[in-house]
């Protein structure tokens, strides 16, 4: 993939954006603090996202774990 035209593309899909938000009619100032609140707010949920994700994948590897493994506790107590 060429470099020139990925670079071209997401200069194309960063002024759909401000197409879409109408940041471009924003002073700099504005668009600052536009944007700052919008990548905070995704990096939040990106972050959450992340967290959620995590506990939940974990949880599940332990019940599967715990279900897939053989009761070897409980092996002195059938023998006796």
């Amino acid at each position: 993939m060429d470099v020139r035209s990925t670079l071209s593309y997401l200069h194309w899909l960063f002024c759909q954006f401000e197409l879409i938000t109408c940041s471009y009619l924003m002073e700099p100032w504005e668009k600052l603090l536009f944007y700052s609140f919008n990548l905070a707010v995704l990096g939040l949920l990106l972050y959450t996202a992340h967290v959620c994700l995590a506990l939940r994948a974990s949880a599940a590897f332990q019940l599967l774990c715990s279900l897939l493994a053989t009761p070897r506790e409980n092996a002195p107590a059938v023998v006796k």
